[in-house]
């Protein structure tokens, strides 16, 4: 499997998302700079995380106009898969490959810590290495990932199983577990054909037992067992 990585001003887990992916496939994975409108063939492409442009104007508002993106919204309609983590996240909304918004922490502050995650759904690419259900602790780290979308919009993620992630407590935390404020403790979510998803938190930096979690692995080695 072969996965490319597209990489912005300001990005900084590309190459955290990069060491997941070769962990899972024994490969290497391939860093497209945004500004090229030609990427190379790919069987995943990941939108990583940072603070792309400075996250001037709204977060990953500039990173969506990007040559590069032009080219993801090509593959993804094609039905390549592709992976917006965080800032990632920002971008696929602003670029219209997922519908709502990322707004400012509830709490006006810049999170950074492990969560609990539950997956909703493990009938997708994504989370097929997952049980639905599962419990997860993953960290985030993020000043704008308070989820938002209108009524008719969440009413429709749900009805057609397009939410994946929800925060909830992880054991022994009080509390909801939800750390910016999120409609409906809402995570992560899916397109409608399932093939792109975004995520505020870091899986790939829950991957080996240094890290405090080995809960992201499964989505990586889901994907290549998925993808092979």
């Amino acid at each position: 499997m072969q996965a490319a990585i597209i990489v912005f001003p300001g990005s900084n887990r590309e190459q955290d998302v990069r060491d997941a992916l070769a962990a899972s496939t024994g490969g290497e994975p391939l860093l497209a700079w945004h500004g090229d409108a030609e990427l190379p063939r790919a069987d995943l492409i990941v939108v990583p995380g940072g603070f792309s442009y400075g996250d001037y104007l709204r977060c990953g508002a500039i990173a969506a106009h990007s040559p590069a993106m032009r080219t993801v919204r090509e593959r993804a309609a094609k039905g390549v898969p592709v992976l917006g983590i965080c800032n990632g996240f920002q971008i696929l909304t602003e670029a219209g490959l997922l519908p709502g918004a990322l707004l400012r922490n509830a709490s006006l502050t810049f999170v950074c810590r492990n969560v609990g995650l539950r997956v909703e759904t493990s009938q997708s690419l994504f989370t097929a290495g997952y049980a639905t259900g599962q419990r997860l602790s993953i960290p985030v780290a993020h000043h704008d990932g308070n989820y938002f979308a209108d009524e008719a919009t969440l009413d429709r993620l749900e009805e057609r199983g397009q939410i994946a992630l929800r925060y909830c407590p992880l054991p022994g935390e009080a509390g909801t577990g939800n750390p910016n404020g999120s409609t409906r403790a809402i995570a992560g979510i899916f397109n409608e054909t399932k093939n792109v998803l975004g995520l505020m938190p870091h899986p790939e930096n829950a991957i080996d037992p240094l890290q405090g979690s080995t809960d992201g692995r499964p989505l990586f080695d889901g994907l290549v067992q998925a993808l092979a």
